[in-house]
């Protein structure tokens, strides 16, 4: 049979993860051909993209993605797949699922109304009206916003103590100077500092919340992040998976300490320029005519 397109791999997913059981992300492609569930020649499975990448495993890595929009599997663990409850109870209707079909669901929806809700302000691109460069911009943005809410996503939910550690990362990456990570009890609420010299008399205090949308960091907090730091330094950086409520925000600006917040856009927008959780999957070269080559002397 010929390689399959990305939702012609839905059902053949759902189908392997039927046992409710944790599977590696890596290994579901060739699971679901020692199932037979699709069934390749060994030419169509070491078939490559222009890029030089699997074809038949990135149509299944796509096939991945969207039902994880769809929330019909789950991502428990760092590199795993599971299916949900509702992935379940496809499986038990006996009904398949089809693009079409995926496109219409309630949180598939709610995941690209999200998505596109960070890009009001660009103008949608219609294909019949655009140069091929603009396309592959506008492919290329897409694919960046959906790194950006499965980054997001994965911040939101992985230990803090990680969390913290990826956050003094992200700073060493920037260019700033050599960080103490401070106990993980008994900090005094300060994650991390930063000294800006040598002797660390410069220094920069760091705080870290991973939290879930919806729950804001407040006013207290900044509160008790400058009590932190008074008498020691008058610099700090708050990073959140979140967002800062207005109260936050105005206690920032009243305080006598400089402290600069990084909300969860923010911060996956670093991550994603600095490379931190994130790896390039291909490279695209696009060529064009060398007009100076043709000019006659």
């Amino acid at each position: 049979m010929p390689i399959p397109k990305f939702y012609e791999t839905f059902m053949p997913i759902l189908e392997i993860l039927a046992d409710d059981k944790m599977i590696k992300r890596a290994d579901v492609s060739q699971k679901i051909l020692e199932t037979g569930k699709i069934i390749l020649t060994p030419d169509e499975q070491r078939q490559t993209m222009a890029t030089g990448g699997n074809l038949y495993v990135n149509r299944v890595g796509w096939g991945l993605a969207y039902l994880k929009q769809g929330k019909f599997i789950e991502i428990p663990e760092r590199g795993t797949v599971r299916i949900t409850q509702k992935g379940s109870d496809l499986i038990k209707s006996g009904n398949g699922l089809s693009l079409a079909e995926l496109k219409y669901d309630s949180d598939f929806l709610a995941y690209h109304k999200k998505v596109s809700a960070e890009k009001d302000n660009e103008k949608k691109l219609e294909s019949e009206n655009v140069t091929p460069q603009d396309m592959i911009d506008n492919g290329f943005k897409n694919i960046e916003n959906n790194v950006k809410e499965e980054l997001r996503e994965k911040l939101s939910t992985i230990n803090p103590y990680f969390f913290e550690k990826i956050v003094l990362q992200l700073f060493k990456k920037m260019g700033y100077g050599d960080f103490l990570e401070t106990p993980k009890s008994g900090d005094g609420g300060i994650d991390g500092i930063i000294n800006q010299d040598q002797l660390g008399l410069e220094k920069i205090y760091i705080q870290a919340k991973r939290y879930a949308d919806g729950n804001k960091i407040r006013e207290t907090h900044i509160r008790n992040f400058i009590g932190a730091m008074s008498g020691d330094t008058n610099k700090g950086i708050f990073v959140t998976t979140s967002e800062f409520d207005e109260s936050a925000l105005k206690k920032t600006r009243e305080a006598m300490h400089k402290i600069i917040l990084i909300d969860g856009k923010k911060l996956v927008d670093l991550m994603m320029r600095y490379d931190i959780g994130v790896q390039t999957k291909a490279t695209y070269e696009i060529k064009q005519v060398n007009e100076d080559f043709f000019e006659e002397d």
